[in-house]
């Protein structure tokens, strides 16, 4: 039964990604003999509700045999920027805390995301983004907020 449950969860975590990210580079941190270095790669993806909002991440990734194959976890360790692009119009309905990127940083069960707030007062988007695991997350984060303002020569 426990099986199953984990399995289903596994299945839905990796399942649950709502948006691709383009490879923006990647540096070495560590040289490893075998198998390929760790490095830290920084991915960009643009909100898939909100059109003119961008988000720059940066995640560790661990190399070596274990990491080249797929099997490593990698660290908890993400930060991120996010910046108005372009004219920032909603898409569809957003929800406080929803997630807008993931990206799996273990065979089954540790993922990178980033879930998105609207600050109404402020009239902001924040971008929040951790790991978690399906037992026990990280509590290393980082956020970045947009606040929502005229284009120029829009409107």
């Amino acid at each position: 039964m426990l099986r199953s449950i984990t399995a289903l969860a596994a299945l839905a975590a990796a399942l649950a990604t709502p948006v691709a990210a383009e490879q923006i580079g990647e540096v070495d941190t560590a040289f490893k003999l075998l198998g390929a270095n760790h490095k830290i790669v920084v991915e960009a993806f643009d909100d898939p509700k909100v059109a003119g909002v961008s988000c720059f991440v940066s995640r560790a990734k661990t190399g070596g045999i274990a990491g080249s194959i797929g099997l490593a976890e990698d660290t908890s360790d993400a930060s991120i920027a996010c910046r108005q692009t372009g004219p920032i119009s909603f898409l569809e309905d957003i929800e406080n805390g929803e997630e807008v990127f993931g990206r799996r940083t273990s065979v089954l069960f540790k993922r990178v995301q980033v879930v998105r707030f609207f600050d109404e007062t402020r009239n902001a988007l924040v971008y929040l983004t951790y790991s978690d695991r399906l037992i026990d997350g990280s509590p290393k984060n980082a956020i970045s907020a947009v606040v929502i303002r005229p284009w120029p020569g829009e409107g």
